[in-house]
């Protein structure tokens, strides 16, 4: 059978690995983790590019000013609709990894983002309807299934030992495609004024083509990453993956929710210190961009004291930050409002990364479980490979989609209210709710409970 370091000339043109063993010390040191390295840097530059689309709306909608007529419940429509449309998405693009390949896959995943910033490109001026953007807006979605099909992949490559760590950078290297996207957003917005939102757009263009073309010739497809329709069906039945999607809209859902949503709860909120678009980019950028740069520090935390007990006290400190919000807002304080905030983003980062980690984890317990009551090991290790990879599309799914519930409770909060008061205490209730299933699933002493999570 042929290695990773030695393929034939065939092979080394389809991209294809047939032998793939991390776990295998000798084969991991030999030159399995360059080639791991390699995919990772290039998986991140797509899945970077994705998210930036995915969550470019959350930008356009500042330069929605009077001359398109949309209220702000509108705005909130449209991150409302393309945080939907990728949560959707996100199960499909976890099993089109193992249909098409890693690198086949990544590569067309790139090319569709075209699509939205084409259509965008178009239709983005004034007169243009609500219904139109909405559907424009829903196009972006593509952008939001990315993150599942890379995190499948490199969930592949790398040993159980540096899971934590690698999807860690893997998903923070994509998460910063929020802020990149704002900050680019903020360049726009000072350069070339409030009526150019189609050069934010145009700007993106060549880079999807340049992530497609670098995926397609540096990156490789692993053939033992078959296909297993039976594995969601599998993974569904197994309590722990709600469990393990219910933690991730905590975490996944605040960051990504937050992320469509901060600029416009800036400017609906505090109205008189943000009277232009301009003043409020200057501050939506900074939460996501830390909450994205702290992703593989909890991917590390969860490698080092376990991804259960890094999640549980993240949790307790995302409710003291929502409770900070809430009082805050209450006082009408800018300063305590963003700062608060801004803690919540670097709290989710850190949750984003110790929860993935713990989705590979649980599984594996399960096969140390089934290892001692005599079920070979090498059985037991795949079962868990498959069920995780299987888990990462939902969870991953399932959490975008927390991302909707946020930005819906933000908008139907300030159309009851005027204010975002009730959005920030369902946000502290359910930061609670996080804490209580932690430490009753993983962390509470019982013969029952899954060592080592």
């Amino acid at each position: 059978m042929t290695t990773t370091l030695e393929r034939t000339p065939a092979e080394a043109r389809s991209h294809w690995i047939d032998d793939w063993r991390p776990e295998d010390r000798q084969f991991w040191d030999g030159g399995g983790d360059r080639v791991a390295r390699r995919n990772l840097v290039f998986s991140v530059l797509s899945e970077h590019i994705g998210f930036s689309v995915w969550t470019m709306w959350s930008v356009l909608v500042l330069f929605l000013g009077p001359r398109y007529g949309f209220a702000p419940a509108d705005k909130f429509l449209l991150t409302i609709v393309p945080a939907l449309v990728g949560s959707v998405l996100r199960l499909p693009y976890t099993f089109a990894v193992a249909r098409f390949g890693g690198r086949n896959w990544t590569v067309v995943s790139a090319l569709l983002l075209l699509i939205p910033l084409a259509v965008t490109l178009v239709v983005l001026k004034p007169g243009v309807s609500l219904s139109t953007l909405l559907i424009v807006a829903g196009l972006a979605g593509v952008g939001g299934g990315n993150f599942a099909s890379s995190m499948t992949n490199i969930n592949a490559y790398y040993p159980d030992r540096l899971k934590g760590r690698a999807l860690g950078i893997n998903a923070g290297g994509g998460n910063l495609g929020v802020p990149v996207v704002q900050l680019v957003g903020l360049l726009v917005l000072a350069t070339a004024g409030v009526t150019h939102p189609r050069l934010l757009v145009a700007i993106y263009l060549p880079l999807v083509v340049l992530a497609a073309a670098l995926a397609w010739r540096q990156m490789n497809n692993l053939t033992a990453a078959r296909n297993d329709r039976r594995a969601m069906r599998d993974v569904c039945r197994d309590p722990h993956t709600w469990v393990m999607s219910l933690l991730y809209i905590g975490t996944f859902g605040s960051f990504i929710g937050f992320s469509f949503a901060f600029g416009q709860v800036l400017q609906v909120q505090f109205k008189s210190d943000f009277p232009t678009p301009i003043d409020a980019a200057y501050l939506t950028f900074l939460g996501p961009l830390l909450g994205s740069l702290v992703r593989p520090i909890g991917g590390l935390m969860a490698d080092r004291w376990g991804g259960a007990k890094v999640t549980a006290c993240t949790f307790v400190a995302m409710a003291v930050g929502a409770s900070l919000v809430l009082v805050a807002s209450g006082r009408h304080s800018l300063p305590l409002f963003v700062a608060a905030f801004t803690v919540l983003f670097v709290l989710s980062g850190i949750g984003n990364g110790s929860t993935y980690k713990m989705i590979p984890a649980v599984f594996q317990a399960k096969a140390r479980r089934l290892a001692e009551s005599g079920v070979d090991s090498a059985v037991s290790d795949r079962e868990a490979r498959r069920l995780s990879g299987a888990l990462i599309g939902i969870a991953g799914a399932i959490g975008a989609f927390g991302g909707v519930l946020v930005n819906v409770a933000f908008r139907q909060s300030f159309l009851s209210t005027g204010v975002g008061d009730n959005a920030y205490a369902t946000f502290l209730g359910f930061y609670v709710v996080c804490v209580v299933v932690t430490w009753a699933v993983y962390l509470r002493p019982s013969p029952r409970r899954l060592a080592g999570v």
